[in-house]
């Protein structure tokens, strides 16, 4: 095991609430056999007051086949990926992503152009539930391509000699621009400022890894922009399909996060997959989303 998945297989097994892992083996048992792993991601890790909030977590399955009684929910993941859901127990709100175990590892390296992934799991996670241990190894040689694949892109479109917390701040920063995010522009550095010291561990291990794997200059960010954008719309109109009350939850979200005061129309409470293809263009415009 390399000086990083050390890293971040300490953090990883970090303890969390007791209610969370609660919902994590809640999520785990609703797919059975083929969940192999559950992660706890997000702004919730921070928060010890957990009600009125929505909890974040990825779950990790052996393959969708197994994962769903539905084939098309199954398609959908495989070309889309991740499916999202809404869920809840023992009085807390949550919403999970669905990937297989190939994707998740695929998604954190540098193979993707895709942000989505090695964005967020460059950031703290927890694994709070697994199968077996070889699943937990799974999940963290995975996670652990995410820090490097995410400042080896970054050294491509920032200047080189940056202190750490500079770099991370502009590498997350670059990430946010390249989806439909509803948080504010400073968000990118409010996620380094909330635990500096661990971006400044991470910050050597990760550099070397990307090295002796060649992933510096991985560059692209006016495609990842590009791609990155249509990918979220596409992904907001599936999970308008895949979450109940999906156009409600888009709405709160981004009210939430960009202050703003959407209301939706009943037609568009009827008809999510509308909303969201209509919604879009209307909250780019007003930069309600970026």
């Amino acid at each position: 095991m390399s000086g990083l998945e050390r890293l971040v297989r300490e953090e990883l097994l970090q303890p969390v609430d007791s209610r969370v892992e609660g919902v994590a083996a809640a999520i785990a048992q609703r797919h059975g056999a083929a969940s192999r792993a559950v992660l706890f991601y997000g702004s919730c890790l921070r928060e010890r007051q957990l009600d009125g909030l929505m909890l974040d977590f990825y779950l990790i399955v052996s393959d969708y086949r197994a994962a769903y009684t539905s084939g098309w929910l199954a398609q959908a993941n495989r070309l889309i990926p991740p499916n999202v859901f809404p869920f809840a127990h023992n009085g807390l709100a949550a919403k999970y992503a669905v990937l297989s175990e190939a994707d998740f590892h695929r998604l954190n390296g540098p193979e993707t152009r895709s942000v989505s992934v090695w964005a967020r799991f460059a950031q703290p996670s927890r694994l709070v539930w697994s199968a077996d241990e070889a699943a937990a190894r799974r999940a963290v040689a995975a996670v652990a391509r995410a820090a490097p694949t995410l400042l080896s892109a970054a050294l491509a479109e920032l200047p080189n000699d940056q202190p750490p917390l500079e770099l991370w701040r502009g590498a997350f920063a670059l990430t946010y621009s390249a989806e439909l995010r509803a948080e504010k522009n400073s968000r990118g550095g409010s996620v380094v400022d909330v635990d500096p010291a661990r971006y400044r561990r991470f910050t050597g291990p990760a550099l070397s890894a990307a090295r002796a794997e060649g992933r510096r200059r991985a560059g692209g960010w006016r495609r990842r922009r590009v791609e990155g954008k249509l990918l979220s719309v596409l992904r907001l109109a599936k999970a308008s399909t895949t979450f109940a009350g999906g156009a409600e939850y888009i709405a709160w979200k981004i009210n939430r996060h960009a202050g703003t005061d959407i209301r939706l129309a009943p037609w568009q409470k009827r008809w999510p997959l509308l909303a969201a293809i209509t919604l879009a263009p209307r909250l780019i415009r007003s930069k309600a989303v970026r």
